[in-house]
């Protein structure tokens, strides 16, 4: 059985990128569709690639109760990964999806979470608080911003010197090298149940 994922992403699509090319050779896991809300974001380009299908959907989509999650299943979604995805999911869709969705998120949470906190607000605001060290985590998606269960993290040190854009890059070094294999782990673990 193949299991599809969808992505959620809002920006460049780096991230999304990397999953995409990360499940691009697997017969049991594939990325089937990328679903964005800015019609000009750079991940359309990076989906297409790759020979992925994008769909964009509006905000009054989201809004929308059933949209989305009519959308997902039309791919006939089994696991949803958010990649610089920056609105809420709706309630329906984690509903459907609990435990079967997934963000990574530029901080070690609890810490420098929540609403407006992302990219290099994230980077800003942990080195403004001093903190010694800064990371990754991955989280399963609730109706709240960064506050569902977390999965997984790691760590980098905050070096003297740092500025946002050195911490950005440490930061997005742990995001390609753990989010693809950690996403595959969850699937896997998914066909057991």
């Amino acid at each position: 059985m193949v299991r599809h994922i969808a992505i959620f992403a809002s920006g460049s699509g780096t991230n999304a990128e990397n999953i995409i090319a990360y499940f691009k050779d697997r017969e049991d896991v594939r990325v089937q569709v990328v679903l964005t809300n800015y019609a000009q974001a750079g991940v359309i380009a990076r989906a297409h690639r790759y020979h992925v299908p994008c769909e964009v959907f509006t905000s009054e989509d989201l809004a929308r109760p059933g949209k989305i999650l009519s959308l997902l299943q039309k791919h006939r979604t089994d696991f949803v990964v958010l990649a610089g995805f920056l609105k809420l999911m709706p309630a329906d869709v984690v509903a459907h999806y609990s435990k079967r969705i997934v963000n990574i998120h530029p901080a070690l949470l609890p810490s420098f979470g929540g609403k407006g906190m992302y990219g290099e607000r994230v980077h800003k605001a942990v080195l403004a608080s001093g903190a010694a060290e800064s990371g990754i985590t991955i989280h399963y998606v609730n109706e709240k911003f960064d506050e569902g269960e977390i999965i997984f993290q790691d760590k980098v040190p905050v070096t003297m010197g740092d500025t946002a854009e050195t911490l950005a890059d440490k930061i997005h070094q742990l995001e390609y090298r753990h989010y693809p294999p950690v996403i595959d782990k969850l699937i896997q673990n998914m066909k057991d149940n």
